[in-house]
Parts: structure tokens; sequence; C-alpha cells
């Protein structure tokens, strides 16, 4: 029997703000894919940063194996013995190749590609005169005329559909990654136009700065840096995020389209997910990085020939679970020491029992968070509670708006869930 072929696509900065999961962005062609395939409704990063997400997830390792904090570091520098879920595919016979961002921009892998990827290029910290550009024009929005066709996600797509256009006498991994809806927020006018005559509401507890301290807020980037959250202004940047995920969307069609249209759709298992999730105003705060549930929350969709189509698994699971799940799709004997669990059995059976915990970190300065997420509550410490404290109970609280950390009537629970976090 012949091996499945694998497309992977990534997207920058993308929550759950998608139709298929309930929202009122309009997503048809990700919301076709989830139709025939398992969509995760608790699935979560590692990292709710680029780089590292992304190689947590790529290597199989979780953040404090890695050693990747922040969005400079080259995975490579700190762990090079790291086997990368493509290039473990390439060495076992696939073509392996990219277009558009897998790794978090110059920071590729050299040994995953046989086609595509990026020159190695180290980050270097930004310049005070960079750092005041980035304020000046990250949060800003732009419609676009035309199809988009000069912007990188469109020629990302044309290349991808090129690349399955080719005939090949092995099996395929391609990695297509989608940047927006990254800020800025560009997009043909059409896509903006699809929200004409839709309110943009704000969420329940929006506020004009974040309205909490201690470790578990920070101050806004990439959106309203250093200054307050006008609605009307907020209200727009949402509308900005909409039509650039819209934007994407239809570039993700174009590409499942071309599987569809080459025959290799009932050969191939596809799967599509968001690196981290996003803020939108909820609680002050915007972009990522937070171990609240917004930030740390992902979209992943995967569908596999055989496998169930067309279902929603509440099984929580994890990015870094995604490398172990492809290897036993395609039969792959995956190596040792992958810090993830294979999921096959909820794309069997999505609605099955499933209680494995998910572990988000994020790096605070010198504080150390880390978030573990059940099916129902979130616990997470800052510097192993000496600087904080949160439990959210997502089945009264899905907001996490009361921290019963103190909660006298939950000590039992919380214990539990402490363990997780000090076995």
């Amino acid at each position: 029997m012949a091996r499945l072929n694998v497309l992977f696509i990534a997207i920058d900065d993308v929550n759950t703000d998608l139709g298929c999961y309930g929202a009122s962005v309009k997503t048809p062609h990700i919301d076709r894919l989830a139709s025939g395939g398992v969509r995760f409704d608790r699935a979560y990063c590692q990292y709710p940063l680029c780089n590292p997400s992304r190689s947590s997830m790529l290597t199989g390792w979780r953040p404090p194996k890695t050693g990747i904090m922040e969005n400079r570091t080259w995975f490579r520098d700190r762990t090079p013995i790291a086997v990368t879920l493509p290039q473990h595919f390439r060495a076992s016979g696939y073509t392996s190749m990219a277009t558009g961002k897998i790794f978090h921009g110059g920071l590729d892998d050299d040994r995953a590609w046989d086609i595509g990827g990026t020159p190695l290029r180290r980050q270097a910290p930004r310049s005070p005169e960079e750092q005041k550009q980035r304020e000046r024009t990250a949060d800003r929005w732009e419609a676009l005329p035309g199809e988009g066709e000069e912007t990188p996600d469109f020629r990302t797509a044309s290349r991808a559909i090129e690349l399955l256009k080719q005939k090949r006498d092995k099996p395929f991994f391609l990695a297509v990654g989608f940047a927006k809806p990254h800020v800025p927020f560009l997009a043909p006018k059409k896509y903006f136009d699809l929200y004409a005559n839709t309110p943009i509401t704000l969420p329940p507890d929006f506020a004009p700065e974040p309205s909490g301290s201690g470790p578990a807020f920070r101050a806004n980037f990439d959106i309203f840096i250093k200054r307050r959250a006008a609605e009307p202004e907020a209200r727009q940047m949402i509308l900005g995020y909409r039509a650039a995920t819209s934007f994407m969307d239809a570039q993700v069609g174009r590409v499942l389209t071309a599987l569809e249209e080459t025959g290799q759709s009932s050969n191939t298992v596809v799967v599509l997910f968001g690196d981290h999730g996003f803020h939108l105003g909820e609680k002050g705060m915007w972009s990522k990085q937070t171990l609240f549930e917004v930030s740390a929350r992902v979209p992943l969709i995967i569908a596999s020939p055989g496998k169930t189509a067309g279902k929603v698994s509440q099984g929580t699971v994890e990015l870094v679970d995604v490398y172990p799940t492809l290897n036993a799709l395609c039969g792959l004997t995956a190596p040792g020491g992958l810090d993830g669990e294979s999921f096959v059995p909820l794309l069997d059976n999505p609605s099955q029992s499933w209680d494995h915990p998910a572990f988000t970190y994020l790096q605070r300065g010198s504080v150390l968070g880390i978030s573990v997420r059940t099916t129902r509550y979130r616990y997470t410490e800052w510097d192993n509670g000496d600087s904080g404290v949160e439990f959210y109970d997502h089945q009264s609280d899905p907001r996490e708006s009361r921290n019963l950390a103190k909660d006298a009537s939950m000590a039992s629970i919380l214990a539990t869930h402490r363990k997780l976090l000090h076995p």
C-alpha cells in the first residue's frame, strides 16, 4: 500500500475565530476542510510566540527541552541533535518541500527540505529606531486592490499549487505557511467588504488597556503599543483581523482545490493549525504572549483518508502531539524522545474520553510561567507559584475572569492540578 502524502498548513497568529469554530468570521475553505476531517476544540500551543511554538512542534520537544523561549535563537544552536518533523519524513523516503513560513523567519531547518526553505539568518534585537518604526506601523490596516497577487500569502499558495502539480515517484511532505492574519492587517478590499453589514462587537472583557497586574498581564505590542485602545479603533482592528483571516482562508482554498484537482486528496493527510492564539482586546490586551486561554488555544484540523470526517473532538491535545500523530498515520517509526503522544485514536473516534493535560510555557523576564489545561480547568504557576497562581473553571468561567486559586472549596481539585506540574 502506498504511503500517505502530508499537506502541512501552518498559519501565523490565527486564533479560533473561524467559521467552523462558531465565530462570525467567513472562512468557507477551512470550514470545508473541517467537514472532511476532525476539528479539535481543545488544542493548545506549547508557547504563545512564533519561534518557540514552531521549534517545539517541529522538534517534538517542549520548550524547556528546546531551550527556545524567544524569537531570535535558532533551535539548532540549542539542540543540534534534534530531528525535526520534515527532516524525519525526508529521511524516511518522502520528498520534503516548503513554501512560506514554517520555521520562524530565517531560523529554518537546514536539514529538512529537498525543495524550498530559507537561508539561515539569525536575528539581532531591534534597534531603537527600528522599534519606533514598528510602533508607528504595526497596528495598521489596508484594503488592497485586486486579489492580493503581490502579497506573500498569495505567492505562497501559488507555489504550493505548482508543487502539487508536479509528478513524483515518492510520497510528499509539503509544508505551506501563511503569514496572515499577522499584523499589519492587509487584505484585498473585497475581504473587508465581507463584513460591511456585520456589527463588530468587542469582547465582554474588553478594556482600553491591560486590566490587571502581575506576570499574567503585559503591556501591548503589535497593536496599541504604548497607547490606549479607543473603542472605534479597537473595532477597526478586529475588522482588519477578520478581513486578513478571510483572505488567508481564500489562499488555503486555492491549495485545497489544487490537491483535489490533481487527484491526490484521497491519499493525503491534511493538517491545518495556528501556531498560537491571539488577543483581540480581551482583558485589555492584544496579540499573543499570555497564558490565558485566548493566547494558548489554537485551531487544529486533521483530515486523513480512512478516518472520521465532519466530527469534533473535545479531547485535550497539544501541538507537540502532531509529530507522533503524523508518524502513526503514515506508518513511520518515530524518533526516540518525543514529548508528545499520538492522538490517532481521536481520529478514529473523536467522542471518546481523552484526559491528557496540555502544557503551555511563557518566560516573562526572569519569571517562568507554566500553565496546564485539562478538560475543565486551567492551572497556572508563575515562578513555581512564588510570583502568582491562577486557577480557572472553564465550565462556569470560560473567559477566565475569576481566579479560584484561593477558593477553599477548590483546594482538592487545585492540588490535583498542581501535581501535574510537580509530579
